[in-house]
């Protein structure tokens, strides 16, 4: 607990120090995204907005929720961005209602509307069962096909998936079995398939890390990460699991109080609506809207996603965390 505080008050010393710079009253945008994504914004809201001093800052979706939930809207930060949706809920109250703002055309149950109007969906983040083919030739194996196949026994040491104490990605599919399994058939078919896992990873990107180096067969992982390592030339097959593709959301935000700034507002019109289009091309082409376009080489179409319902409920995911064993 003292250690939780010291980091919340070095984090907002740097919060105030950055939003001070120059004397000039900042724009604060805490991002949770990859590195090269933040840049990608910060570089395209300095060409956008050469009047105005935004600052681009990285935080995890976790230490984020915690600090807008500690402060509240007397928060440095205005505009919060990839924030997992379970923690958006979490802070809802102190959200802005941003109704009217975004033009997007959302898929069915990602509107605004569907969010309350506090937060826009600003992407879709899925996974697949992911193979070494060289590896699976080297032991002489079959790639599997479904998630049952995962636990036969020539698989023994060749699996790697996240943990879902510490990464979003080892959650979703961990829900996806709870949604199709129920409780107890999914703790059932992790207990068995604890006896193939050669490591639960602490991050989602750990069982690709360890697929490239051959350590592993099989991996369960995010599909947009072997895609880019498909076209470095990786040996990767992405395998969908046949109840589909599960995933997370994350989601974008305007804190509360921030919607009467006429400046902000500028800035987030121009994140959700125009940047967010360019990120989905670019970065994370899972479909969250309508006529999305997809300009990443050799990105699987027509995806079926899972049923991931309660994904964004947070006392979900805390009930389901505190009866994981492993």
């Amino acid at each position: 607990m003292k250690k939780g505080l010291i980091i919340l008050l070095v984090l907002t010393l740097l919060f105030t120090v950055f939003a001070t710079v120059g004397n000039q009253e900042s724009i604060v945008i805490c991002c949770s995204s990859e590195q090269f994504r933040n840049d990608a914004l910060q570089e395209q809201l300095n060409e956008k907005f050469p009047d105005k001093n935004i600052i681009v800052m990285y935080m995890s979706t976790g230490k984020a929720a915690a600090k807008v939930f500690a402060e509240g809207t007397n928060t440095e930060i205005d505009i919060l961005v990839g924030l997992e949706t379970g923690y958006m809920s979490k802070i809802t109250d102190h959200l802005a209602d941003i109704s009217g703002i975004s033009e997007i055309d959302y898929v069915d149950g990602l509107t605004p509307e569907d969010n309350g109007n506090r937060w826009v969906t600003w992407e879709r983040q899925a996974g697949a069962i992911i193979v070494n083919r060289d590896i699976l030739d080297k032991y002489g194996l079959e790639a599997p096909t479904s998630y049952e196949d995962l636990l036969k026994p020539e698989y023994k040491g060749l699996v790697a998936m996240p943990d879902p104490k510490s990464s979003g990605t080892g959650y979703f599919f961990y829900k996806s079995w709870v949604n199709s399994m129920g409780t107890e058939g999914a703790l059932a078919y992790v207990d068995a398939l604890h006896g193939n896992l050669k490591q639960f990873t602490e991050s989602g990107s750990g069982p690709i890390k360890l697929l490239k180096q051959g350590e592993v067969a099989i991996g369960l992982a995010l599909t947009f990460q072997a895609v880019s390592e498909q076209n470095e030339g990786q040996p990767l097959e992405i395998i969908f699991p046949e109840d589909g593709s599960p995933y997370s959301l994350t989601g974008t935000g305007l804190i509360s109080g921030r919607e009467t700034n006429e400046e902000i507002v500028e800035v987030y019109d121009f994140i959700i609506n125009e940047f967010l289009v360019y990120d989905k091309e670019n970065f994370s082409p899972e479909t969250i809207y309508d006529g999305q376009v997809n300009k990443i080489q050799n990105y699987p179409e027509n995806i079926v996603y899972a049923d991931m319902k309660g994904i964004q409920e947070m006392t979900e995911k805390e009930r389901l965390l505190e009866i994981w064993k492993y």
